[in-house]
């Protein structure tokens, strides 16, 4: 039997665009001898995997898209938009996949956050499992128009990092990500956590860099990244990515305290 819950299933057009852009990056994808793409809890529509297929397309036209859900209503409601590239079954955080395949990159975007967090290591495990290697799990939470995203990318070795992606026109303080962040560090936004100091320097730095924002709000934000980098966070990443109001942290920087991978 499928491995999880039915949650809510909230989707949308456009919502998932910051994550997409960076699964395009990855050398997963663009190395991959099987670019297969997993879509895990698409939701109750099918769009945010005809997006995944449309927008890694652009870089691999040969990509495999395969939306899995675990309720079979949504299931059987996406299959009605079938198309060359992109198909849905039914499945949990097992990750079926045909023919003994493994995915390159498994999307798991608002799903674990509907999780009690003791939940997470397990299921990063299981997806973990369904990859090639050097494969990605990318698992991360963002809000319901997409402007404000998180995510850890995660590999057979362990997370690698955290990635904040914001819409910057407008935007008063960047941890407005706090309530956005993957489960595994959303309640960890407390005195004595990394990720608490995270966004505490994010914060300061953006506020100090704010007459920058004459400019353009990404020219605050390169500088933001670059104060961030040069009080010695492991800030990844260079200005074109910073450029698009992202900003990735080796995971190290952020991890809960007594994080074990446990492998």
């Amino acid at each position: 039997m499928p491995i999880g819950s039915i949650t809510r299933g909230t989707t949308g057009t456009n919502r998932l665009r910051r994550v997409d852009r960076w699964i395009a990056t990855l050398p997963a994808l663009r190395r991959a001898s099987d670019p297969l793409v997993v879509d895990l809890g698409y939701g109750a529509s099918a769009t945010t995997s005809l997006e995944l297929l449309q927008r890694l397309s652009r870089v691999r036209p040969d990509v495999e898209v395969i939306g899995i859900e675990i309720d079979p209503a949504r299931v059987a409601h996406a299959n009605l938009s079938k198309r060359p590239g992109v198909s849905f079954r039914l499945g949990g955080f097992e990750v079926p996949l045909p023919d003994g395949r493994r995915a390159a990159v498994i999307r798991a975007l608002n799903v674990l956050r509907q999780y009690d967090e003791s939940l997470v290591l397990e299921n990063w495990h299981r997806c973990v499992d369904r990859l090639q290697p050097g494969g990605v799990l990318v698992e991360g939470t963002c809000n319901e128009v997409g402007r404000v995203a998180s995510w850890v990318d995660v590999t057979a070795a362990g997370p690698q990092s955290l990635t904040v992606s914001l819409r910057l026109a407008g935007l008063d303080k960047p941890s407005i990500v706090a309530e956005r962040l993957p489960k595994v560090l959303i309640h960890r936004n407390v005195d004595g956590e990394r990720v608490h100091e995270y966004l505490r320097a994010l914060d300061r730095h953006w506020q100090y860099n704010a007459p920058l924002s004459t400019y353009a709000p990404s020219q605050r934000w390169i500088a933001t990244a670059a104060a961030l980098r040069d009080e010695g966070w492991p800030v990844l990443g260079t200005k074109a990515r910073w450029r698009l109001g992202e900003l990735t942290v080796a995971w190290p920087a952020v991890a809960p305290n007594g994080f074990d991978w446990g492998r």
